[in-house]
């Protein structure tokens, strides 16, 4: 039988789950800056951004047991990314540290804030 477990913050519902677990996969929805009181983080800054949703990533994978060393896909979604991916690339390789993890970056036009740079979804495998 297949586990299923799902984590939802308790700060909006948009009718997702921030993570959804089935077996020993791990899916976590797009992170974003955002604190604990849903308030956005590092409005023109990429650095404060980028940090907030990793600390947040932190959070989902939490949640479920896991650490940032049970990453197994990354996907990175960042605007303006001729501009800010080298910031971005930064922070990502010091928050991995020597784990490397499958995953892409994505340059788009916007995302769903207008002061939102970066956006972070992942993939992780539970022991």
């Amino acid at each position: 039988m297949t586990t299923i477990q799902t984590y939802n913050h308790s700060l909006w519902d948009h009718g997702i789950s921030q993570g959804y677990r089935a077996g020993n996969t791990l899916y976590i929805s797009g992170q974003f800056a955002h604190n604990a009181a849903g308030e956005f983080v590092g409005t023109g800054d990429i650095q404060a951004q980028m940090r907030q949703t990793l600390e947040n990533l932190d959070t989902v994978l939490k949640e479920f047991g896991a650490t940032k060393s049970n990453l197994a896909y990354v996907e990175i979604y960042l605007t303006n990314a001729q501009e800010h991916g080298e910031h971005a690339i930064e922070i990502f390789k010091e928050y991995v540290a020597e784990h490397r993890p499958a995953g892409s970056m994505i340059g788009v036009t916007y995302l769903a804030l207008p002061e939102q740079w970066v956006e972070v979804s992942a993939v992780a495998h539970l022991e």
